[in-house]
Parts: structure tokens; C-alpha cells; sequence
């Protein structure tokens, strides 16, 4: 292992205290009739000040930390030129009940138009989803053309794969009820829809697609998991823009059951997640019974990964309400549930997942995070890293014993079995749901990005960064590098606006109210991405907020220090293009660096970039190695270049 203090022969970190600030984000709506007074409930949603003295603690001990930590990440939202806006339906607004609407939406990374650029195309519940053509310089334009849009159809996912290895990203988007879709790219970044065409137009409470080739035939197939039958068959109509008065523009949708967090409970509510085997010729047929991959539970997403090495794809498949559930491939031809085998606890409420190397010694470790343990009980700043002491009866967690209440870190020791150490390394935070991870300062070691919060009613949840330290544990580093407090010091926006002397007369919030209310809702982010945005040569971190605007975090890493690393692009011949599946290890110095490709960042999302791979102070790749999907492994021996984009073709 390399000397640290060697590595990096000068100051560490240097910290400036930022105190976060009390503020309203102003409402662009003009409102004619009454004036809007702020309504904070509770007040936490507004004052953040209770995060002052967390920030002050986590800069002091990072005093102490021995990874570089001297850099930091800034909003350039206004920058970019992104002017996406998500937006949510009324049950997790104005109407507020405990239902799935409030898992968000996902985004997905991709270069669309093969300019070199890495797009981004965001999904929304209510409006149109959007792609942002990549400009370069960290700029974006709007390239959302009619087909992509996909209004007012309650989005929800997003997923890129090269489904016809033509060379280009296609895009599967899910939504609730009213149809998945499937569009496939012409090269230039216009898509065409195929839905039907394709057989994958699945009506259900969807929620994220997977694309992996579960039979190593070249073809990327799809599973889509489907969450559970949350909605009525009643609608609603509720206005675009809730945080007006004027009802403008409205929309429609399907109306929550008020017990839909007990869903899990009511088999009748029970949706089946599916598998798509793709036959070319841009079709899929629904195996899921022939592949014995019959999944019922209540999903929100799922991760392949081949944690046997055996060379084919398994499947993690998380429970929101429940234990996990682990299927093993068996040759391409069907799957086996292992669940209980491999891991025999499991989050009660898993919402993100991950599988990546957390301490360089080759084989893949999963992360998966527990939100719905956190819906139990609240918790103070100084109780987030801690796990839930759960309050749900054991009639509604149906658990058996068998379940961890709250985040889950499985490192992966020899033979395909697994070791808990989330509390061991510092891998617990509070409300979270995606996960992307990636080398954040490029030294070698995967870092891992949260995204968290619970937004209104609930007061603020912060997003966590956790800077890797040599494998040995995760150190939180959020307010460290400038992630919180978030733009402005803004922890609220407003939610909703309530005619308190008429139309709203009745609702909760005007008791003892008069007048017109704006209601301010917490910020929060349900999604994320890790890539280089600028072409600068560090990571930077894009999300998909809930109910707001994304965050765009450029890293100013390269201007602090030295930066290594190489970027690598796939491209599968025998195998899928895309090389999803394929195993990537890079050796530099003394150590090897192992990641796999599998388009997996953040909730609700599937992203086709490349692997990055920081390299610490390596001057050169000595080696790199690919173990593709198809079988073959192909080696390049070094020297190579460090601080290039580096595309391997399969032989």
C-alpha cells in the first residue's frame, strides 16, 4: 500500500466555514388577488440553523482526515443553462399522503448524438421529460423533441442501452400506468418510438428498467420492476403550477390509496416485476416464467452483477417493504433465488444499490440503502448516523427477524459470500434513496455519493458525500466539499398556496389561518450521476431533484492538485456494444483498480459513460484488463497514457 504521507506531500484539507442561512426561495408566480405570507411547517423546513453546529463538527474532524479533501464542489446551475424543472403530483403536495409518488424520478447520462459529449435526459412525474444536449464547457441546450417529451404520463425512470448494437443509445423510460415506452436513436440524438413494435410497453405501477444481457447472446435484455398497485382508479386534476392561487394549466392522475404504504400486506396489490429477453430485430418477449425469475415483492429497482464469477449476470432485487431478494443465474437459461444463502439480512426499506470495489481487492462489494426503516421514527442531526429503532409492529414488517433497519454494506470476502459492515466503516446516513459512486478526489479509492431528504412535510434531509479512506472506512465530507448547505443556504422552496378564507378553507394547514398561504416544502434529491461534465479531468455530480431543480456540483479538484486518471469506454463486439457486464481492471503503481460496467448511478437510472478510474499519483497505466460478457479477456500492456478517454474495442 502505498505511503499517504507521501502521496500527498501537502496540506489536506483547508476549511472555511460557510454558515448556513435562513432563507425562502422566492416564488416567480405573480399573484393578483391576495398576497402569499410564508407558511413554515414544521419550522425546520425553513431555519436550517440546527445543521450549524453538525456542519462546524464535521469541519473540525476533517482536520484530522488523511485523504485529499482540498477541493470542492459549487452549483453552476444557472451556468449550465439547464432550465428543467421537476415537478410532482398532488398527493405529495397539496394533497399530501404517504404514497409512492414520493420516490421521484431518475435521470440518465449518455452521448446521444456521438459528439463525444455526455447528455443528459431528465424524467418528471408531471410535464415533459427532457434531454439536454451537452455543449461543452459545462453549457447545455434543450434537445427535447416530440418524442421524448412523453407529458403528463407520471414519469418515473430512465434508462440508456444500446438495444440494437447500431452504435448509438436508445431509451427506455417507465411511468405509472400509462405505459412504458421504448424509443430507439437514430445516431443524432432524435428517437423514434417502438413501443409497440418492441412488445415492452408495460402498464403498470413501474418503476426502474435494467438493461443487461442475462444470457451473454450480444443483446441487451430489460428488466422492469414494478412496484405495487399504490393508485385508484380515481383521478384528480390539480394545477401545474400548485404555488399559485390562478389555477392555469392542470393535469391528471391517478389518486393514491391512503394506506398504500401497507400495501405489501394486500397480495392483491401485488404487481410482478419482468424480464425481457431482447431477439433482435428490436423485439422482446416476457420470459419471466420460463427464466424462473418470478419477483412480486415491492421493488423500486434492481442491480445485475455477477458476484459469483461465473460470467453470468445475477440479479439484486431490493424490497421496499421486506427482505431483498437475490437471484443467481444459472448458465444463461433460468435464475435460482439465494437470497436467504447470501444474504441472509437485508434492509428492511432498500431503495438504492450499488456494487462496486470499496477496498481494491478485486472483487465487487454492494451497498444498499434503507429508507423506509427511516418513516419509522424522527430523528435529530445527531442521530442520522445511527440505525433506525424501528417502530412498525411486527404484523406490518413480516420481517421474520431477518431484517436490518437502515443502510447495508456487503463486502464481498471469498467464495461469493458477503460480510455486514455498515456501521464498521460509516456507511449509514439518514433518508437516502440513490447512490452513485465514483473516485471523487482521483486517488484511487471509490467515493459514494447519497442522495437523501424526504421534502414536505418533513424537515430537511442533507445529502452525503463519503470520501473513501483507503478501504479502511467512509468519512462524511459533505460540508467539507461545499455540497451542503446547498445553494444560497436554501433548505425549503415553496410547496403549495392555500386560499385560507375560501377555496382551502378546510385544509390542515388554514386552521387558524386567514388569508393566503405559500407553503414551503423541504428541498431534497432523489437521483444522481457521477461524470466530468466539463471535460476537466475530475468528477462532478449532477442530480434529479424532487419537486425542484437539479443540482449541477462542478468539481474544482483539478485546480488543486495534480489530477491521473483515464477514462474507458467499451465497445462489445461479440458481446452487447455497450459491454454492460464486462470487468475492468486497471493496475498503476502498486495497485489494481477494479470497477464493472454496468450503467448503474442513482435511483431510478441507467447511464452508458465510461469507467473512471483516479490513479492517485500513478504516472502510467502498466496494464489494463477487460473480462467481457462474451468470455474473452483481452489485456493492453502499458505503458498507457494517463489523462485520456481510452476506448477498447473487443477483439
Amino acid at each position: 500500500m502505498p505511503n499517504r504521507q507521501a502521496a500527498f506531500p501537502f496540506a489536506l484539507c483547508i476549511l472555511a466555514f460557510a454558515p448556513l442561512k435562513t432563507a425562502y426561495a422566492e416564488s416567480n408566480a405573480p399573484e393578483p388577488a391576495k398576497i402569499l405570507k410564508p407558511f413554515p411547517e414544521p419550522a425546520a423546513i425553513i431555519d436550517p440553523s440546527w445543521l450549524v453546529p453538525r456542519q462546524q463538527a464535521q469541519l473540525e474532524a476533517a482536520q484530522a482526515y488523511e485523504v485529499f479533501c482540498d477541493f470542492s464542489f459549487t452549483d453552476q446551475l444557472k451556468v449550465s443553462g439547464i432550465e428543467f424543472r421537476n415537478r410532482v403530483v398532488e398527493d405529495s403536495a397539496k394533497d399530501h399522503i404517504p404514497v409512492h409518488y414520493d420516490h421521484g424520478n431518475g435521470l440518465a447520462v449518455g452521448d446521444v448524438d456521438g459528439d463525444g459529449r455526455y447528455d443528459l435526459y431528465f424524467t418528471t412525474q408531471v410535464g415533459s421529460n427532457q434531454l439536454w444536449r451537452n455543449l461543452g464547457g459545462a453549457r447545455f441546450e434543450n434537445h427535447t423533441t416530440p418524442s421524448l417529451e412523453l407529458a403528463d404520463r407520471i414519469g418515473v425512470s430512465a434508462s440508456f442501452g444500446d438495444i440494437d448494437n447500431d452504435g448509438d443509445v436508445d431509451l427506455y423510460a417507465t411511468a405509472v400506468r400509462l405505459g412504458n415506452q421504448l424509443l430507439v436513436n437514430d445516431g443524432t440524438g432524435r428517437f423514434k418510438d417502438i413501443t409497440e413494435h418492441s412488445g415492452t410497453g408495460w402498464q403498470a405501477h413501474s418503476s426502474s428498467g435494467e438493461f443487461f444481457d442475462y444470457d451473454n447472446d450480444g443483446l441487451l435484455d430489460l428488466f422492469v420492476t414494478n412496484v405495487g398497485i399504490y393508485t385508484k382508479d380515481e383521478t384528480g386534476t390539480a394545477a401545474v403550477d400548485p404555488t399559485r392561487l390562478a389555477t392555469g394549466a392542470t393535469y391528471q392522475y391517478y389518486r393514491g390509496f391512503k394506506d398504500a404504504f401497507s400495501g405489501h400486506l394486500k397480495p392483491e396489490r401485488a404487481e410482478q416485476s419482468t424480464l425481457f429477453k431482447n431477439l433482435g430485430q428490436r423485439v422482446f418477449a416476457d420470459v419471466s416464467h420460463e427464466a424462473g425469475l418470478l419477483d412480486s415483492s415491492w421493488s423500486g429497482d434492481a442491480s445485475p452483477v455477477d458476484f459469483n464469477g461465473d460470467g453470468w449476470q445475477d440479479l439484486y432485487v431490493l424490497n421496499m417493504q421486506g427482505h431483498d431478494s437475490y437471484y443467481e443465474n444459472v448458465a444463461g437459461q433460468h435464475f435460482v433465488k439465494k437470497s436467504r444463502e447470501v444474504f441472509p439480512k437485508t434492509p428492511w426499506g432498500s431503495m438504492g444499490i450499488k456494487a462496486f470495489d470499496y477496498d481494491n481487492d478485486g472483487r465487487l462489494d454492494l451497498f444498499v440503502s434503507d429508507m423506509h426503516s427511516d418513516m419509522s421514527q424522527p430523528a435529530g442531526p445527531w442521530d442520522e448516523k445511527l440505525k433506525s429503532y424501528i417502530q412498525y409492529p411486527d404484523d406490518f414488517l413480516r420481517s421474520e427477524g431477518l431484517s436490518i433497519f437502515g443502510n447495508a454494506f456487503y463486502h464481498h470476502l471469498d467464495e461469493g459470500q458477503f460480510e455486514e459492515i455498515s456501521d464498521l466503516i460509516g456507511a449509514e446516513n439518514y433518508w437516502p434513496w440513490g447512490l452513485s459512486s465514483g473516485d471523487l478526489n482521483a486517488d484511487g479509492w471509490q467515493d459514494v455519493f447519497v442522495a437523501s431528504s424526504m421534502n414536505y412535510p418533513f424537515r430537511y434531509g442533507i445529502n452525503t458525500v463519503l470520501l473513501n479512506d483507503q478501504g479502511r472506512g467512509f468519512l462524511d465530507s459533505e460540508f467539507v466539499l461545499g455540497v451542503e448547505p446547498r445553494r444560497d443556504g436554501r433548505t425549503a422552496q415553496p410547496w403549495f398556496a392555500l386560499d385560507c378564507d375560501e377555496a382551502d378553507l378546510k385544509h390542515k394547514r388554514c386552521e387558524g389561518q386567514e388569508g393566503g398561504l405559500l407553503v414551503y416544502g423541504a428541498l431534497g434529491t432523489r437521483s444522481s450521476a457521477l461524470f466530468d461534465v466539463e471535460g476537466d479531468g475530475d468528477l462532478d455530480i449532477v442530480t434529479n431533484e424532487f419537486n425542484g431543480v437539479p443540482l449541477v456540483l462542478l468539481s474544482d479538484l483539478s485546480q488543486h492538485r495534480t489530477v491521473r486518471y483515464v477514462e474507458v469506454v467499451l465497445v462489445g463486439k461479440s458481446s452487447n456494444r455497450d459491454g454492460l457486464g464486462a470487468m475492468v481492471a486497471v493496475e498503476a503503481g502498486d495497485q489494481v483498480y477494479t470497477q464493472v460496467q454496468d450503467g448503474q448511478s442513482g435511483y431510478l437510472s441507467q447511464s452508458v459513460y465510461g469507467l473512471y478510474f483516479g490513479l492517485g499519483e500513478a504516472a502510467a497505466v502498466d496494464r489494463l484488463t477487460v473480462r467481457w460478457p462474451s468470455g474473452q479477456e483481452q489485456t493492453l500492456d502499458g505503458p498507457i497514457q494517463t489523462n485520456q478517454r481510452l476506448t477498447v474495442e473487443e477483439p
